[in-house]
Parts: C-alpha cells; structure tokens; sequence
C-alpha cells in the first residue's frame, strides 16, 4: 500500500549547487522525499574561500510548496546558518518516515532534541529514543536517513568525541566540514 501511495506522487528533483558540492532534493506534493549530497566536487577543491551559499540549479515553477520551502531552508542553512531556527521544516513524505519503527523514532528524536551547534553520541541517541542497547540500530538509522541536512544525522558522533562515519565512509570530510560549519 505504501508503495502504491508513493508511486502516485509526481515527484520533481531541484539541483542545488552547494559548499559540499551537488544537492538534489526531490520531493513531490506532499513533501520531500529524498536530498542526495553527490559528492561531484573533489575535497582538494573545496576551500576556506568558497562562498557559504547554495545556489538552485534549476526552475522553481511549478515546484510544490514543500520543495520550496526544502531550499530555502537549505539556502538558510548555508549563507545564515542562524536563521535555521526560526524556518518551518517543510514536511517530509518517504515511507522510512512515516513507519512507526525504531529507525523512524531515533530520526525523529534527532530532529526534534539535538539543535544547530550540538553533537550526540550513537549511544546517548539510542538513550533518547527508548532503548539504550540499540546503538547499532541507530548507525543504521543514519545510514538510511533519506534526508540528510534537514535530519541532522552529521551531528551524531562516537562516545569517544571522534566524529564517525558519514555517507557509508565516503562523506567524512563532509560531516567534519558540516559540524565546522555549525560551530562557527
């Protein structure tokens, strides 16, 4: 049935350019579905210079409400981080989200208790979301979270303080730019 429902959304993808390089976000009526960070930019390129912005890529005619409201938030997010706060969340519409499993509670606990500026153990978000021995599920959490950037999942780090993997290993210097970014 959910499958069903999802595959009736007319989904539209908007491609931002960003600090971390390529942003797509792809959503449809009834909110955002997925934002993929591609990667397409080489760390080496990425320097202390490069302006704090993110650019649309695309049209946003005929782009639904929630989509638009994902790129302000994002356009917030890197050019006045400190506004963030005070911006609507545009609703989100992948079925990982909407389940009522553990997964979905530990990214909505996320969302709902660790702000800008904070960083949370595996360990201690497990805590939060109602079962302290589930650290493990809550690294899988994160690895599936659909929308990374609006679901803060570069803020959950290891007990130790290092920071953790990010995008299966491949997006660690991503995580340490992001919580740089926050920081400051």
């Amino acid at each position: 049935m959910k499958k069903q429902r999802e595959s009736q959304c007319t989904q539209k993808t908007i491609s931002l350019l960003s600090p971390l390089g390529t942003i797509q976000v792809s959503g449809c009526e009834n909110g955002v579905h997925t934002i993929q960070i591609l990667m397409d930019v080489a760390p080496a390129e990425r320097t202390g210079e490069a302006p704090l912005s993110c650019v649309v890529n695309d049209s946003l005619a005929e782009t639904s409400p929630e989509l638009q409201r994902c790129v302000e938030w994002l356009q917030a997010y890197f050019s006045e981080p400190q506004t963030i706060g005070s911006l609507p969340l545009p609703a989100f519409h992948h079925p990982a989200l909407q389940e009522d499993a553990f997964s979905s509670r530990v990214l909505q606990v996320l969302l709902r208790d660790v702000k800008f500026g904070e960083t949370v153990s595996y360990k201690r978000l497990a805590e939060m979301a109602g079962n302290p021995r589930a650290v493990r599920a809550v690294g899988g959490a994160m690895r599936r979270n659909p929308v990374p950037l609006l679901i803060p999942c570069h803020r959950v780090i290891s007990s130790s303080g290092q920071s953790g993997p990010y995008m299966s290993g491949k997006g660690n210097h991503l995580k340490q730019w992001l919580l740089t970014h926050e920081r400051q």
